[in-house]
């Protein structure tokens, strides 16, 4: 149990420098060919803090951890819309762009949408062992074209200033190398920790994958959206989790799924429903709360649903 409990943190903290020094590389060639920061903030930033979630969910999909695959992508969307927008607005009330109403916050909502959709009969009482077929992979990456094509229509490859300090050419090879060396390594490390004590303790891995993996998968995000919203970039933190949570499911449950068919067995009614509930709640929120602002009221009320969800799972499982 210590061993596996040491595997889970080490294969955590692997994972998450490894995003760090892989968006930094990224972000830093992107630069190196003018491409807009506005571009790279919805592509290359938010792939890199997703790439947690993406090692890890990939990794058990390959080794017959379908629970943790799938639940990870699950736990992790719900954590980032209801933990962390919550956090992000207790510390300071999240403004956004009105335009995001009808953008960004509904494809958030169609993701789950399309989750539901390639899950099929499991969730209008289908028999056990459903799963999220091939074609339902393909069906979500098809999605996820559709949202980098709208995500380039809206940008420019402009001439941003810059806001840091490029990096020489060697510092930008070492940042990507080293970052996708961390990530491999931490996944399949991470993995295997969480699995063994999932056993050890007697949860099934689909409660394990929503509540302690995904949780830990999505601190990248966590840390980039606290500190937006600490030094009043609060638009930050909402666009963080949204294009997070629209690439999770479109993306790497997509490339999961497309590469070994993800098993439903684990997975409840229940689960589905709070994740599209948590995706509809943020919509409620911004467009009813008024003044196009995610208050701090609001951002309690985010994280009283997370707490209800992790009690229902914990006295269930």
């Amino acid at each position: 149990m210590i061993l596996s409990i040491f595997y889970f943190i080490i294969g955590t903290a692997m994972v998450i420098f490894g995003a760090d020094w892989l968006t930094k590389g990224a972000s830093a060639l992107a630069r190196r060919f003018n491409i807009s920061e506005l571009v790279i903030g919805l592509t290359i930033v938010a792939i890199g803090t997703s790439l947690p979630e993406f090692v890890i969910s990939l990794s058990s999909a390959l080794n017959g951890s379908s629970g943790i695959a799938l639940g990870n992508i699950i736990g992790s969307n719900i954590f980032n819309s209801l933990i962390i927008l919550g956090i992000a607005a207790l510390i300071a009330p999240i403004k956004f762009d009105s335009r995001m109403l009808t953008r960004e916050i509904p494809f958030n909502l169609l993701a789950s949408m399309a989750l539901i959709l390639v899950s099929g009969s499991m969730l209008v009482g289908g028999a056990p062992g459903e799963e999220i077929t091939r074609y339902g992979g393909l069906t979500l990456i098809c999605f996820l074209l559709v949202f980098i094509r709208y995500t380039f229509s809206i940008t420019g490859n402009g001439e941003d200033e810059e806001s840091e300090a490029p990096l020489s050419v060697i510092k930008t090879i070492l940042f990507i190398v080293g970052g996708l060396a961390l990530l491999i390594i931490g996944g399949k490390v991470f993995v295997n920790g969480a699995t063994n004590i999932a056993r050890i303790i007697g949860l099934s891995e689909a409660v394990i994958g929503i509540t302690i993996v995904s949780a830990g998968s999505s601190l990248p995000e966590l840390a980039v959206s606290v500190n937006a919203a600490r030094k009043g970039n609060v638009g930050i933190a909402l666009g963080n989790v949204l294009g997070s949570n629209i690439l999770n499911i479109f993306f790497i449950l997509g490339c999961s799924a497309t590469i070994t068919p993800i098993s439903l067995n684990e997975f409840s009614y229940v689960d589905y429903y709070v994740l599209l509930f948590s995706s509809l709640l943020i919509y409620i929120v911004a467009k009813f709360g008024g003044k196009n602002t995610i208050n701090r009221i609001e951002g309690v009320l985010l994280i009283a649903v997370y707490i209800a969800y992790t009690i229902y799972l914990i006295t269930n499982a």
